[in-house]
């Protein structure tokens, strides 16, 4: 792109688009990314994901389950509104719907009311030992905006619901929403009322979807647009190459699992000779893993760009580098046959593997790679792949035999996996992403406990029995976090964060 009147706009692409802009619809990473630039959180995350002032500007503890926050003062809403206490208490709430998929971290931050103007308390019924990253989680809404345009609740997005929260919003934050095409374009323009610093000289942010690999590169390539958040694996070596662009490396904080319904007596995608879901037996989940050849996935797919793993979190340090934790069920097709029988199915079943094809890096293909592993026991199984959009309301409404899902971000403790998926499904966001919808009460127990407990060595215990009771009962198959190589016009400066997150207002276009 040319220096001059267009330097300081951005226009980047990505296969995928952002669900919603109700901040407390989705969980999503694309989606909270794309809100995060309009919205804010009470703590903030700096280039190494470490918590810093937000919208609130010094915090302390005033007993074992209370937090109180000074909130900074002169920020006003892109409406021009001011943005005060009554703001927090209402989003914290409105978070907590049954239609918001945060609703498990609101909850967990307890009850929240006003002391002043700019004052806020947090009294928690029980401990919380990782309050502040429930805290990251939350995006602050303006009550009055809410109300005159009737949002005060989140869009039920699997209901295909819309309201005025699904294409416009009113945050406190760097860049003020200007119009969304959903599939299309999505752009914004820098607010110049922010209250916070912008390192880069970014001033228009333009969005475009383009879902096809090549399509993408070649936008890259010719300069129509500055930045790919997800270029293909097979082509970061051409684009290391390639005149006048760039790539910037980095490991993502997200594991890539398959997910299986554990909870229905018959498949509701599929056919199984006794007529039963096989995947209530824990012989056929086993088997399911051991017949992955995961080093070929990550060879021949990845080309080297993923981490097998078998813990099912996003980063390393969730389980403290335990290396036995993280040690896989051998690939061993023999040996998955034989559960196969001794489960009862020598001949295999039929089932459907419900997979994203514009989400995760190679979603489709890695799908179609373990389709074919998988025959290899006798199971036949029918790739049905589908745009993030049509995909995550599928799966919210546990529609599914057998799915591919991924999870990540900025948290890296155990907690924000374990409440959303290790657990049975309750009220208050508990178990929202067990889409499997099993019920294991010990492993229910023992998470529960360790979302409690505020002494470090006892906590790891807890956190490492999970991780080990999860892994004995293979309720999920991991398969591996996947590296992140961004790629960008060579007079593109940006700050590549482990959860993926590009931060527009520390980008410089030259």
């Amino acid at each position: 792109m040319a220096a001059g009147a267009q330097a300081q706009t951005l226009r980047w692409a990505s296969q995928g688009d952002p669900q919603t802009m109700d901040p407390h619809s989705q969980n999503e990473s694309m989606t909270n990314m794309m809100n995060g630039q309009v919205y804010e959180t009470l703590v903030l995350r700096d280039r190494q994901l470490e918590i810093v002032p937000g919208l609130a500007t010094s915090w302390q503890s005033t007993g074992p389950l209370s937090w109180r926050f000074k909130l900074r003062p002169g920020v006003k809403f892109h409406d021009g509104s001011p943005f005060t206490a009554d703001d927090v208490v209402f989003s914290v709430e409105r978070a907590k719907s049954p239609t918001s998929q945060v609703a498990a971290y609101a909850t967990a931050l307890g009850e929240v009311k006003k002391i002043d103007a700019m004052t806020v308390e947090f009294v928690m019924s029980k401990p919380n030992p990782v309050f502040m990253e429930h805290l990251n989680s939350i995006f602050i809404m303006s009550k009055g905006w809410s109300e005159k345009n009737k949002v005060l609740k989140p869009l039920s997005f699997k209901d295909k619901e819309e309201t005025h929260a699904s294409l416009n919003a009113n945050g406190t934050g760097p860049y003020v929403l200007v119009s969304r095409q959903p599939g299309v374009k999505t752009t914004y323009k820098r607010n110049p009322a922010w209250w916070g610093k912008f390192e880069g000289n970014v001033q228009e942010i333009v969005y475009n979807q383009i879902s096809n690999d090549a399509t993408r590169l070649a936008a890259l390539i010719s300069g129509e647009i500055d930045f790919v958040l997800d270029p293909a694996p097979r082509d970061v070596a051409r684009l290391r190459t390639t005149s006048g662009v760039k790539v910037i490396d980095g490991p993502e904080n997200r594991v890539i699992y398959i997910g299986m319904d554990q909870a229905r007596d018959t498949l509701l995608y599929g056919k199984s000779p006794d007529g039963k879901n096989p995947f209530k037996d824990l012989r056929v989940r086993k088997a399911l893993y051991q017949a992955i050849d995961i080093e070929t996935i990550k060879t021949k797919l990845m080309n080297n760009q993923s981490a097998p793993t078998a813990v099912l979190v996003p980063s390393p340090k969730a389980y403290y580098f335990d290396k036995e934790l993280d040690t896989r069920l051998p690939f061993d097709v023999s040996k998955a046959k034989a559960l196969m029988a001794e489960a009862g199915y020598p001949n295999g079943f039929e089932v459907t593997l419900d997979c994203p094809n514009n989400r995760y890096i190679n979603d489709e293909e890695i799908c179609i790679a373990l389709a074919a592993m998988w025959r290899k026991i006798d199971v036949t199984v029918r790739v049905n792949a589908m745009p993030r959009a049509t995909y995550f309301p599928k799966t919210e409404k546990m529609d599914t035999s057998l799915y591919m899902f991924g999870w990540g971000g900025a948290v890296t403790d155990a907690e924000t996996t374990f409440t959303p998926i290790y657990r049975n499904r309750g009220t208050n966001g508990v178990g929202e992403y067990n889409r499997g919808n099993y019920k294991d009460d010990k492993l229910d127990a023992m998470a529960a406990a360790s979302t409690v407990e505020t002494d470090p060595k006892k906590r790891e215990a807890l956190v490492k029995a999970v991780f080990r009771e999860h892994n004995a009962q293979v309720h999920h198959i991991p398969l591996h976090r996947q590296f992140i190589p961004w790629a960008a016009r060579s007079n593109v400066e940006v700050v590549h964060r482990a959860d993926n997150w590009l931060e527009a207002s520390w980008i410089t276009v030259k």
